[in-house]
C-alpha cells in the first residue's frame, strides 16, 4: 500500500500549495478562479487530446469499460433519486452532486495508484475513455442547458460540439483510429500545454479551500455527506457486484475493477462546477471528503481482494 500513500502524498502536497497560495492572495483573489478558467479553455483539452490520441483503442474496450460505465450510472442514478425526493435541488446542482458521486479521479491518482498497487495502468485508461468520452459530455450538455437562459432542443443537440473538452475528447479518439499524428512541434506544444493541466487544477482547488469547513452545518452539508458516501463506499461494492456476478471476474482482474472505483472524486468536478458557477460548495467539499476516505477504502479492498 505504499504507492497508495505515495500517489496520495503527491496529489496532497500540489493542493496544500495551492492552499497556501491562496491563503496569502498570492496572483490575486481571482487567482483560483483564473487557472480554473484556463485548465477548463487550454491545458486540459490538450491533455485529453494527447492521453487519447496515444491509447490503444484495441486493448482499453474490455470488461472494465462496461463495468465503469455501469457502476458510474448506478451510483448517479441514486444520487438523482434522492435529490429529487429528499433534497430537491435545481438540475445544475443534482448533475454535480451525482457527477461528484460517480465520477472517478482516474488520472492524476488513478494512473500512480494503478502502476504502484496493481503494477498495470491497463485498467484506468478504460475508465477514462468512458468518463471522457460518455459520461462527461453527458453532464457537461446537462450543465450548458441548465445554465443557460433559453435551452433549446438545438442547443441540446450541438452543445457537446461546442465544448472544448468534448471536442479535444473525440478529436484524440479519432487521432488513435486512424494513426493520423500531428506535426512534431503542435504535437510537443499540447503535451507541454497538457503537463500543466494536473497541477492547475490541484493548484485551483487548494486555492478554494481557505475558510471552507466541509462538515460545517450548512444547506450543501446532507448532500456532500451523501455524495461522499456514495463515492467512497457504496459504489466499490457496486463494482464488486457487477465485476464478479455480471462479468465473471475475480482474482487480479476483480481487484483491479473496485480498486479503480474506490478512487475518490476527480478533482475535475470542481472545475466544472466552478466553471458553471453551480454547487460549488457540494463538489469541493466531496472531492475533499472522499479523497481522505480513499486511503482506507483502498486498503480495505486490497486485504479483501489481494
Amino acid at each position: 500500500m505504499l504507492g497508495v500513500l505515495g500517489g496520495f502524498a503527491v496529489v496532497g502536497a500540489v493542493i496544500v500549495i495551492g492552499y497556501v497560495a491562496g491563503r496569502l492572495v498570492i496572483g490575486g483573489p481571482q487567482a483560483g478562479f483564473a487557472l480554473n478558467q484556463m485548465a477548463f479553455f487550454v491545458t486540459n483539452p490538450a491533455l485529453l487530446f494527447t492521453v487519447l490520441a496515444d491509447a490503444d483503442l484495441g486493448s482499453v474496450f474490455s470488461e472494465y469499460m462496461p463495468i465503469a460505465l455501469i457502476s458510474s450510472l448506478a451510483i448517479a442514478v441514486l444520487y438523482v433519486l434522492i435529490s429529487r425526493f429528499l433534497f430537491r435541488r435545481p438540475a445544475a446542482e443534482t448533475a454535480i452532486g451525482a457527477m461528484a458521486s460517480s465520477y472517478v479521479n482516474a488520472n492524476n491518482i488513478g494512473i500512480p495508484i494503478a502502476l504502484y498497487a496493481l503494477g498495470d495502468a491497463t485498467p484506468v485508461a478504460p475508465v477514462l475513455l468512458v468518463q471522457l468520452l460518455l459520461l462527461a459530455p453527458l453532464y457537461l450538455t446537462v450543465l450548458d442547458l441548465t445554465s443557460s437562459r433559453k435551452p433549446s432542443f438545438r442547443a441540446f443537440l450541438t452543445q457537446p460540439f461546442r465544448n472544448p473538452m468534448i471536442i479535444a475528447s473525440l478529436l484524440g479518439v479519432a487521432v488513435a483510429a486512424t494513426g493520423f499524428r500531428p506535426p512534431g512541434p503542435v504535437w510537443d506544444s499540447l503535451v507541454l500545454l497538457g503537463g500543466a493541466a494536473v497541477p492547475m487544477v490541484l493548484l485551483s482547488f487548494g486555492m478554494s479551500l481557505p475558510g471552507s469547513r466541509p462538515l460545517r452545518r450548512s444547506p450543501d452539508r446532507l448532500q456532500v455527506l451523501t455524495a461522499t458516501a456514495l463515492k467512497s463506499a457504496l459504489m466499490p461494492v457496486v463494482a464488486y457486484l457487477t465485476a464478479h456476478h455480471l462479468f465473471g471476474l475475480d482474482g487480479h482482474k476483480l481487484l483491479a475493477a473496485v480498486v479503480v472505483s474506490a478512487l475518490p472524486t476527480a478533482q475535475n468536478v470542481f472545475m466544472f462546477a466552478s466553471r458553471y458557477g453551480r454547487g460549488i460548495p457540494l463538489a469541493r467539499d466531496t472531492v475533499l471528503l472522499s479523497s481522505v476516505l480513499a486511503i482506507p477504502a483502498l486498503i480495505v479492498v486490497a486485504a479483501l481482494l489481494a
